[in-house]
């Protein structure tokens, strides 16, 4: 064993022994100290938002003289309305219900026994992450909310950005009386920790990975621990022939262009045919206009201005200003390309008949389907849940929006009276 090797698994050691010892205390933590811990932690954010900025900046330096992608450059920069939008989520986690201890069900059997099912916290959770520097602040929220310790493992880009916010989530914790390994972010940029993390089933009780398809893929091979899936967002957009024409327009131009960088950015329109004979395609007149490239096939390639696509545009996560687009045939036509090409992620419909949404939505099984929506929306904060860790695709335990609730498991508390099986 080299001592890179060597060092990175006494630092994972160091660091999940401190992590199972906050984990047993956390389990038990009042829900008002987690609280407190992550308003006093937003507070600090937006108090230190110019060391965060200047953080950031190093970080964006490094980044431009690497020539990285606009997605990851996108995804990395950090501005005053962007640190204010970390603070707002640590406010709302703040005062979400705390799921720790909350009765799922409960039932009386005749033998006498009353049983109920209550949430409890996984443990620990170790979360690898690609550029973005909110998701330091986020994750280790929902995991302080579920009762868990977390492990930090930011993208090498990002360190100095995480490093500030980390910080501030430390402050709170301090503030509140919480100990301070309940969030703990891995102080170095050596990949050999990745491989520990993946093994390090001794510590972490689950690992949540969260960025681009070669992350993901290397973490489901290589991890002995068990792993909340986030795969591609593949995030198709489907114009149905009963589709109203200007709210498809509006919400095929944000569903792609608002942020191409996040993982519910539209990355496929499909169009239905009898639709395209009706009224044309003005929802690629508007994409190209707003500077995007489209990758049509058949007729909407005719149209000027559009790249003929490949097969291999198909299926693709861009998360840049590209899309892949084509004809189908009806819902049912969207339905098998997305079954061929979708994540499992998200995927919408434009239209305004109810049963051709209902097929829709019970003939596919991604996370989330959407009905005349952007699925910019795929978000947690959208869906009241303060933030997110990432969008599970998987179907085990959690999927979709990964929040505080997704973040627990159950125990059965079972009481009796002096009662014996017979």
């Amino acid at each position: 064993m080299d001592i890179a090797t060597t060092s990175a698994k006494k630092l994972m050691t160091d660091l999940g022994r401190a992590a199972r010892s906050a984990a047993a205390e956390l389990a038990f933590a009042p829900a008002e100290s987690k609280r407190a811990a992550l308003l006093s932690a937003a507070e600090a954010v937006w108090r230190e938002r110019d060391a965060i900025l200047r953080a950031n900046a190093e970080d964006l330096r490094a980044a431009q003289s690497r020539d990285l992608s606009s997605a990851m450059i996108d995804r990395l920069t950090l501005d005053e309305a962007r640190i204010s939008g970390i603070a707002d989520a640590l406010r709302n986690v703040a005062e979400q219900k705390d799921p720790v201890g909350e009765v799922i069900s409960e039932w009386d059997r005749p033998s006498g026994l009353h049983i109920r099912r209550v949430r409890t916290p996984l443990g620990v959770v170790g979360v690898i992450y690609e550029s973005r520097p909110n998701v330091t602040a986020d994750a280790g929220a929902l995991c302080l909310k579920a009762g868990n310790a977390v492990i930090l493992r930011g993208g090498s880009e990002s360190l100095n950005s995480s490093r500030a916010i980390h910080a501030c989530m430390v402050e709170g914790l301090r503030d509140a009386g919480l100990p301070e390994a309940a969030i703990q972010l891995v102080p170095t940029r050596d990949r050999e920790v990745v491989t520990e993390m993946l093994h390090a089933i001794e510590w972490i009780d689950v690992i949540v990975p969260r960025g681009g398809k070669g992350l993901v893929g290397l973490v489901q091979r290589e991890a002995r621990v068990p792993v909340f899936a986030h795969l591609e967002g593949i995030c198709h957009v489907y114009v149905d022939a009963d589709a109203d024409v200007e709210m498809a327009r509006r919400i095929v131009l944000n569903a792609k262009t608002r942020r191409t960088g996040i993982c519910g950015a539209a990355e496929c329109l499909l169009i239905d045919r009898e639709f395209h004979a009706r009224h044309g395609a003005p929802m690629i007149e508007d994409l190209l206009r707003a500077g995007v490239d489209v990758r049509a096939e058949g007729p909407l390639s005719d149209i000027p201005g559009t790249v003929r696509a490949t097969a291999e545009d198909f299926g693709k996560e861009f998360l840049d200003m590209v899309i892949a687009t084509k004809l189908v045939d009806g819902v049912d036509g969207a339905i098998s390309h997305i079954r061929r090409y979708g994540s499992q992620h998200t995927d919408a419909i434009v239209t305004a008949n109810d049963a051709t949404w209902q097929r829709f939505a019970t003939r596919l099984d991604s996370a989330i389907l959407m009905r005349n929506a952007s699925t910019q929306f795929a978000d947690g904060g959208e869906f009241g849940m303060g933030g997110e860790i990432g969008i599970a695709t998987g179907k085990m335990h959690a999927r979709g929006p990964v929040g505080a609730e997704q973040l627990t498991s159950f125990k059965y508390l079972v009481e009796g009276n002096g009662t014996l099986r017979p």
